[in-house]
């Protein structure tokens, strides 16, 4: 489990082809401290560490992540910037909001622009999981836990502030952009119970 707070911004130093893709990521973190198999959120997606040294980790990517990522969406090149999240500990702050890293889709950027000192950006969700999101409810994108402005059909919005821009890969938002979305997980449990009336 994670909250969307993001701890480090990575960076893709290789991107491998195998049965699965293999990335090797750049980071700040003590990986003296990260164990093999330890879990860590990349642009949302939570990944297993499967081989580490200074300064870097090594996550397998399967075919299903693939294709229900970004990953598949647009691709990882070396240099590419990434949101990191190491995954809670019993007695964390929770910051942000309950995130698993299970990426539900794909997100699309339809604009971004300057609010203020901040970034406003409209969104469009795919059509199944449009009716997951409420004004003022939370969403992840790309791993950060972030507050519903408004909904109009399938479109959202969100600000983004300067801290937000500064300390993820959110300054660099562009329209067009594909983007990991995970639907709060409480809006999920609700439409359940909903539907089995």
């Amino acid at each position: 489990m994670f909250t969307g707070i993001i701890t480090d911004i990575g960076r893709v130093s290789a991107v491998e082809a195998r049965g699965d893709m293999r990335a090797r990521i750049e980071t700040a973190y003590d990986m003296d401290r990260v164990d093999i198999g330890a879990s860590i959120a990349c642009d949302g997606i939570c990944l297993t560490v499967v081989d580490k040294g200074p300064g870097w980790f090594a996550v397998d990517v399967s075919a299903e992540t693939l294709a229900r990522t970004s990953i598949g969406a647009q691709g990882w090149t070396p240099g590419q910037r990434l949101n990191l999240e190491r995954a809670l500990r019993v007695g964390d702050e929770l910051g942000g909001h309950i995130v698993s890293g299970h990426v539900d889709g794909v997100a699309r950027i339809v604009d971004a622009r300057p609010e203020g000192d901040s970034l406003r950006l409209t969104l469009e969700a795919p059509a199944d999981l449009a009716r997951f999101i409420a004004p003022k409810g939370s969403v992840a994108l790309n791993g950060t836990s972030l507050t519903v402005n408004e909904v109009e059909g399938r479109r959202f919005g969100v600000n983004l502030i300067p801290h937000t821009q500064a300390a993820t890969t959110w300054g660099q938002a562009r329209a067009g952009d594909a983007v990991n979305l995970e639907i709060d997980t409480l809006a999920r449990y609700v439409a359940r119970l909903a539907e089995a009336g």
